[in-house]
């Protein structure tokens, strides 16, 4: 979350958005706690 937010102030929001949807996408469950509703948000706005 921390290397995305930073490479998405640097205009690198493509990069930024790669590197979190892989990570998100390992994911099968706990879609519900605050760290992934936090990751799903910010794939939301690097979209």
């Amino acid at each position: 979350m921390s290397l995305a937010r930073l490479w998405q102030q640097q205009d690198r929001k493509d990069e930024a958005r790669q590197l979190l949807a892989e990570i998100y996408n390992w994911f099968t469950e706990g879609f519900d706690t605050k760290d992934l509703q936090e990751a799903k948000a910010l794939l939301t706005e690097l979209e």
